[in-house]
């Protein structure tokens, strides 16, 4: 007897993922029609659509493994009710996106655009006009304090950085929260998002939000695009309200070109700080082992539905 199919949704490296489900699936990287009908299970990429419809072409799938976080394209509704486990791969990312925060603030704080430019043009002689920051005695406030902005939180200390966090779901240590966001930006010389994109949190920094940032405050974002607005970005840095703005995600993605990314103090790139090499082969791997959890029974280490539970479980409970 054949083993059961799991799928790539999205472009998968088959060698990344062969490993966990070896004995247990055969991998498809470039399913056709057959094998989405066959499919007991899906790695899924960050950009592909799983609806209703993409369920029903996959009428025998038990599970989908989503390679990181975000399900903002994934039906967990209805993947819930039809029994299928949404894994999602919350650790392998952490400290790759983590990293990215910080390297995007020492890029802004530390002017290296605009010092790499006067070397490149020759113009050594302007050089004291670029002010020079330092992350040593700043602080960063954390928007968001689960895994990422709990590991930002390590690194940022680590520069000698001073600490504060505000969570709306889950409340930080009492050595960093802040339960007030408006005193959190007020007080922040680097903000950093890790926040879910809710109808609640979409356009959490606008207008508002950004009038009562420090002046001169860095802004990034390496969580959910829809969490900045980016008119009023672009308005707070030529104001200069912001001095800088880092962005490693957008809505939609890819996105529009918009006036603020042409700006030379906004630091831009295109979703992959939290996909490093070590990363990207860690994410794989963890999803995975996620699907081939679910197919030997066996509940897997993180679900974007966590009421799902294995048939066997789920048997015992209705006895």
């Amino acid at each position: 007897m054949p083993d059961p199919t799991v799928v790539a949704l999205g472009s998968v490296d088959p060698a990344l993922v062969r490993g966990p489900l070896q004995g247990q699936a055969a991998f498809v990287p470039h399913p056709g029609p057959d094998d989405l009908a066959a499919a007991v299970g899906a790695i899924v990429r960050a950009d592909a659509v799983v609806d209703r419809d993409a369920l029903d072409r996959m009428p025998n799938c038990r599970v989908l493994a989503r390679t990181g976080v975000g399900v903002d394209l994934v039906d967990v509704t209805e993947a819930t009710a039809r029994g299928i486990a949404v894994v999602i791969t919350p650790d392998s990312g952490s400290q790759a996106v983590a990293e990215g925060v910080l390297g995007m603030a020492l890029h802004l704080v530390k002017r290296f655009g605009p010092l790499n430019r006067l070397v490149r043009e020759g113009q050594w002689a302007r050089r004291a006009e670029v002010p020079v920051g330092d992350l040593c005695g700043s602080l960063i406030g954390i928007i968001g304090y689960g895994r990422i902005g709990r590991r930002v939180g390590v690194l940022a200390e680590a520069f000698g950085m001073r600490v504060l966090a505000h969570d709306p779901f889950a409340t930080p240590p009492d050595a960093v929260n802040c339960p007030d966001l408006t005193e959190l930006v007020a007080h922040s010389d680097i903000i950093t998002l890790h926040l879910p994109l809710s109808d609640a949190t979409r356009h959490l920094v606008d207008r508002r939000f950004l009038t009562a940032v420090k002046p001169g405050a860095v802004l990034v974002n390496c969580g959910r695009g829809g969490l900045v607005d980016l008119d009023a970005v672009q308005n707070a840095l030529v104001a200069g309200r912001l001095s800088g703005v880092g962005l490693d995600v957008y809505d939609p993605e890819p996105p529009a070109h918009h006036p603020l990314f042409d700006h030379p103090d906004v630091l831009l790139t295109p979703h992959l700080m939290g996909m490093s090499i070590r990363a990207e082969a860690a994410t794989y791997t963890d999803a995975a082992q996620g699907v081939a959890d679910v197919l030997a029974g066996r509940r897997p280490a993180a679900l974007a539905n966590p009421e799902w539970m294995p048939a066997s479980c789920a048997k015992e409970r209705t006895r």
